[in-house]
């Protein structure tokens, strides 16, 4: 579901849960294969240097520690408990820690929602135990937890993993156990292993956020079944992306795994195309089997990340050459072109044998020094953005003496290094070495390649994310009170389709192109609407219950004259009445035929259990359900999101002019996809839209045909979304005596260009005041990071004009960046310098804070250099409390927000 069943509750009280001082634990047992002896055993033998309290009435000391009889008797505050008992005891045992002030509760019992009714029914209940607490729950079915740096193993897994930097977050237990025994022989490490379980609380996008916030985690492995509160997975997940990389195992693919998957978890797994669209929308890279999981984890954790696909290819055999070629072909990629310096160099190493190309093959006798002068030539070649060394073992050779060569030269580089020894235990010391030093090493050239590609995707994704999206020529409008009008008709009615008419009259209201539809309830009214749209036309039979009249006799083409109107309506008339009683018809409609259509395209929004409202684009009319071409995102939208949706299908191909077929007009089909997102985004009670066929007629474009499903809901607008649209409920115009008429708005990502504009009229001071560093200019990364917010996560404000060329600029930013403690902010304020003392940085930061109290916020605070005066003068003007800080070149500006008065956002 996209919202949660609980209200989002902060990661800021995970700390105690992932890094306690003291932990308890509830069915704690000396009993052979108990879970209560294997989680004593785990705990007390992984080194953990805090406390541990068995609590069990059964017993009076187990493994040697006093055993307390319940939570209650332990005698000081415990940060972890640990619930290794039956599932019906487990409401109980969350009471008594509410009451007993523990921090977290990992719940390891079995049962739960994946038990079926009865186990939907028992989680209800702990969460009622725990409801109103600041109690934060793993579990139930959970494995475990374990965090390596604080020697904490509290896992029903057979040992430790090994310590690293690598966090792995599972709903499987067993995959878990797998990928320990596994990475101990590649040397992978891990920082955390977090178990979730059936989510009765923490979720994905909890563990997630914290993950994000610990530096000493450099990337993030998932195993994931379902996912719920998909809202907080993909704003945890778009924020921690940008600065981490995420890899994501979602099993369930195809429809006999995701019923097994089912089974598993008790909850529906959601169709595997809209998982890939949020995992794209949200930068995360998505593997499809335990293989890639593991070896793209390997690469991630190791090497560096690729600039390009630019990857030269070094073996001693020309075989795995050509099929590690051929596996770059499959991603549409060729081995890099070497630098002309490059070539002439590898030619003095390896004439007169050598084919003068990449793959670079160095033939089968190719000695340890040979491979080293071969990589060391590489190496300083500016066109290789990463190396794969392949070694296959012969008479001639010894794996590990090459790799013992090779070790030293390759430590430390600063682009990707893969390796592949293929062969058994004759290259397994090899193998090794390569580990020890954290460069992966992998068993195939296919399984080489694409580790690399997997981490090549990634970057280029978040590259693509990073861009800043062009506006569209002129700003969007809407008839909202029209659209308004015709939803709640719909609604109150109580019949989910609307008719044709009114589905294309709320396309029209929202600038989506139509082709006119009337009704007709007469032979005559229909032959009247024929002669006033023009022959020919098409008469179609309105009915809610079928998507596709020409599939049912419920549509007549090309009608030339009256008479074939008016015989068409006949037969229509006839043919409806002929139908089932089930079959509502409301009537018949009249349109003009238009054509004929270089191109016919499907654009869809249909809301999904799990994700909300889901877009769709691809080829439309009868080719719908025979090719599978469509492409799916989450609204809402921008003009760069919609040009990817387009050229990610292969009518694209079409669209942009193919032979004597002219190319479409793409910048109105963005727009079309852009007004089709924002209605989805305006109305939560909008089920379902299909416009199929939306024609492309030589530069024109029109909707022929346009289902449109409403129902009632409980979750306003913009809360069924899981990206947080723009809030055009903050924009605020304003007027100052000596600026004139200015608008307070939400900063846009369309914006990066105009916040570029204002950093270069700012003066080095200002910069300095800001930033605290001397900046010459705006790195691309930090562009992106703030002009593209999550408007969930962060406040982000600014003060616009249009200047003499009726454009607009950016006067001053603001920005409230909420902490881990959602309660508390940080706030700053950016006004360009020839705005300065006009009142624009109060009324914007004023703005700031009373949106940030509307959002719960209750703290803010800022930190300000001691000379930066104007700014000093600005937290007196609005009441911030002032104190010297830590470093005496600074002050903290204080407020608490409840002594802000309430009122509009102006």
């Amino acid at each position: 579901m996209y919202g949660c069943e609980t209200e989002p509750m902060s990661i800021y009280h995970l700390d105690r849960i992932f890094h306690p001082h003291a932990v308890a634990v509830i069915g704690a047992s000396e009993r052979a294969h108990s879970a209560g002896a294997a989680l004593m055993s785990n705990l007390m033998g992984s080194g953990f240097k805090g406390s541990i309290h068995p609590v069990n009435p059964r017993y009076s000391t187990v493994c040697g520690l006093a055993c307390h009889p319940g939570i209650m008797d332990i005698g000081q505050p415990v940060d972890l408990a640990v619930i290794a008992t039956r599932i019906s005891t487990v409401p109980h045992l969350i009471e008594q820690c509410v009451q007993a002030g523990v921090g977290g509760v990992l719940i390891l019992s079995a049962g739960g929602q994946k038990s079926g009714a009865q186990g939907v029914a028992m989680q209800a209940r702990i969460r009622a135990a725990a409801a109103g607490s600041p109690l934060r729950m793993i579990g139930p079915n959970s494995l475990g937890l374990a965090c390596s740096r604080c020697k904490l193993n509290a896992t029903l897994a057979p040992r430790m993993p090994p310590e690293g930097r690598l966090a792995f977050i599972s709903q499987s237990g067993a995959l878990a156990t797998a990928i320990f025994d596994a990475a101990e022989k590649e040397r992978i490490g891990f920082s955390y292993f977090i178990s979730l379980g059936s989510m009765v609380d923490v979720n994905f996008g909890d563990a997630i956020d914290y993950l994000g916030n610990d530096g000493h985690v450099s990337s993030i492995v998932m195993y994931m079944e379902q996912l719920n509160c998909a809202r907080r997975f993909m704003s945890a997940a778009r924020a921690v992306s940008s600065i981490k990389p995420i890899i994501a195992l979602k099993a369930g693919r195809t429809p006999p795994g995701a019923l097994a998957a089912m089974r598993h978890t008790g909850a529906a797994t959601g169709e595997d195309g809209i998982y890939d669209a949020a995992f794209q929308r949200a930068g995360i890279l998505r593997v499809k089997t335990f293989e890639e999981l593991f070896d793209c984890a390997e690469l991630v954790s190791k090497q560096p990340q690729p600039q390009s696909a630019g990857i030269v290819i070094v073996s001693n055999a020309g075989g795995p050459a050509v099929m590690a070629a051929d596996a770059l072909a499959d991603y549409g990629v060729e081995p890099a072109a070497l630098a002309p310096e490059t070539t002439a160099r590898l030619a003095e190493i390896l004439s007169p044998m050598w084919s003068g190309g990449n793959p670079v093959d160095i033939r089968g006798d190719a000695s340890p020094q040979r491979y080293l002068e071969v990589i060391e030539a590489l190496l300083k070649t500016p066109k290789a953005d990463a190396l794969l060394i392949m070694f296959c073992p012969n008479a001639m050779n010894d794996p590990t003496e090459t790799a013992r060569l090779l070790v030293p030269r390759l430590q430390s580089q600063s682009i990707p290094i893969v390796t592949a020894w293929l062969g058994g235990a004759s290259v397994e010391a090899g193998r090794d070495l390569f580990n020890r030093i954290g460069i992966p090493t992998f068993s195939s050239p296919e399984r080489a390649v694409r580790a690399f590609m997997d981490l090549y995707h990634y970057n280029r994704n978040l590259e693509i994310l990073r861009q800043t999206p062009v506006k569209l020529p002129q700003r969007l409008s809407f008839d909202r009170p029209h659209a308004d009008f015709l939803v709640e008709r719909q609604v109150a009615g109580g019949e989910p389709w609307m008719s044709e008419v009114d589905a294309k009259q709320l396309l029209t209201a929202y600038g989506i192109p139509v082709n006119p539809t009337w009704p007709a309830v007469s032979a005559d009214q229909a032959a009247d609407l024929a002669n006033t749209a023009g022959y020919p036309v098409v008469l179609k039979i309105d009915s809610p219950g079928h998507a596709y009249q020409s599939c049912w006799e419920g549509v007549r083409l090309g009608l030339a004259n009256e008479d074939q109107v008016r015989q068409g309506f006949a037969h229509l008339m006839a043919y409806a009445g002929s139908q089932p009683a089930g079959h509502a018809i409301r009537g018949i409609t009249v349109q003009r035929m238009i054509g004929p259509a270089s191109a016919e395209l499907a654009l869809t929004v249909r809301t999904d259990p799990d994700f909300g409202p889901v877009m769709a684009f691809g080829w439309g009319g009868v080719v719908t359900d025979i090719a599978d071409d469509r492409v799916i995102a989450l609204p809402p939208i921008n003009r760069l999101l919609a040009r990817r949706m387009i050229e990610g299908t292969h009518i694209y191909r079409l669209l942009k002019g193919y032979r004597d077929r002219p190319p479409a007009d793409l910048l109105l089909l963005e727009e079309i996809l852009i007004r089709l997102s924002q209605l989805s985004t305006d109305y939560a009670q909008i089920q379902e839209i299909r416009i199929d066929p939306l024609m492309v007629i030589e530069t024109t474009l029109s909707a022929v045909s346009a289902r449109i499903c409403v129902r009632p809901t409980d979750v306003p607008a913009p809360q069924h979304l899981v990206i947080a649209p723009y809030p055009n409920e903050y924009e605020t115009p304003l007027w100052l005596p000596q600026t004139g008429d200015i608008l307070l708005r939400p900063i846009r990502p369309e914006d990066a260009p105009l916040l570029k504009n204002l950093f270069a009229m700012l003066s080095t001071r200002s910069i300095y005041y800001r930033f605290f560093a001397p900046l010459k200019e705006l790195p691309s990364e930090m562009l992106a990071r703030f002009t593209q917010v999550d408007y969930d996560r962060e406040i982000a404000m600014v003060a616009v004009r249009e200047n003499a060329a009726g454009q607009e600029e950016i006067l001053a930013v603001g920005r409230i960046i909420k902490a881990l403690d959602p309660t508390t902010a940080e706030f700053s304020i950016l006004v360009a310098d020839r705005w300065h003392g006009r009142g624009i940085g109060a009324a914007l930061l004023h703005l700031c804070l009373r949106i940030a109290k509307a959002q719960g916020i209750r703290k803010i605070w800022g930190c300000v250099l001691a000379e930066n005066t104007h700014m000093l003068a600005l937290g007196r003007k609005l009441h911030f409390n002032i104190q010297r800080g830590q470093d005496l070149g600074e002050y903290e500006l204080r407020m608490d927000l409840d002594d802000l008065p309430d009122g509009e956002f102006r």
